[in-house]
């Protein structure tokens, strides 16, 4: 029965390949391939009917389809899924913690390499690094692009430029001067110490930036989708934490020492001459 089944099939196959060839051969610039009529009256055929009554297989091709693509449209497991799970459900918490832990490990990294074997790491310093990468610049960097994929929801050449241009001009050097300030409020320092230190870092953190920056953007921008853009910086600014803890914790500059000095030495000048 099966041998039947075969040669009715194969009989009934080459019967359309032949009509079909004969009708390309007529009209080359027709349209080529089975119709669905034929397709509906090769599945018409009684011996196919009686196939399907008696729980017949599908073909392997179409077995080998079906499984492959199920297998591609399954999510991914283990550590990737539960992170973009996290991302999807909770996305701010999500960043923001992975933000945190990024400026610890850069922190710990950068004292790593400016420290002696004989220090010790200052652990508080690593908190607070890590303080800022939780509760400003995950949030922020959140917000931020989603703002951008709003404003410019394509990722064209043009687009993708222009977001380059926001992030080059408006919301780095805003977040440089929010970082410098933050850190410098959690050390005690005052804002006469602000001041002296962004006239002292932020220009050269600006060159840096303008530097290392726009090939990292360009990337992020271009080929990572909304929800992942906040996990790819984050991987470039581990590189570019490891330079901002260095010049977040540099010593207090010594203008403001040296203004004191001055005017404590003008001071008896001062008096003498108004005696």
């Amino acid at each position: 029965m099966s041998g039947a089944l075969f040669r009715n099939v194969a009989a009934d196959a080459a019967r359309l390949i032949r009509r079909k060839a004969a009708a390309a051969a007529a009209d080359p610039f027709g349209k080529t391939g089975i119709a669905p009529s034929d397709v509906w009256r090769l599945q018409s055929r009684p011996y196919l009917r009686r196939s399907k009554e008696i729980g017949a297989s599908p073909p392997y091709s179409s077995r080998f389809c079906s499984s492959s693509s199920s297998s591609s449209s399954s999510p991914p497991v283990g550590f990737v899924g539960w992170y973009l799970g996290m991302v999807k459900s909770r996305p701010v918490l999500t960043k923001s913690v992975t933000s945190s832990l990024i400026y610890i490990a850069a922190d710990l990294s950068s004292q790593t390499i400016a420290k002696t074997s004989s220090e010790s790491y200052d652990l508080v310093r690593t908190t607070r690094m890590g303080g800022y990468g939780l509760f400003v610049l995950g949030p922020t960097l959140h917000h931020w692009f989603n703002f951008m994929s709003r404003l410019f929801p394509k990722q064209d050449m043009i687009t993708t430029f222009k977001k380059m241009a926001m992030g080059q001009f408006i919301y780095g050097p805003t977040m440089m001067v929010i970082f410098f300030s933050v850190n410098a409020l959690l050390q005690g320092e005052g804002g006469s110490d602000i001041v002296a230190r962004l006239k002292r870092d932020f220009l050269p953190a600006m060159l840096n930036c303008v530097m290392y920056w726009p090939i990292c953007d360009f990337i992020t921008f271009k080929f990572f989708p909304v929800h992942l853009q906040p996990l790819a910086s984050n991987q470039f600014s581990y590189l570019w934490t490891i330079y901002m803890t260095y010049m977040g914790n540099r010593e207090k500059p010594d203008a403001i020492s040296s203004d004191t000095q001055i005017s404590s030495t003008l001071s008896p000048a001062l008096l003498e001459v108004e005696k």
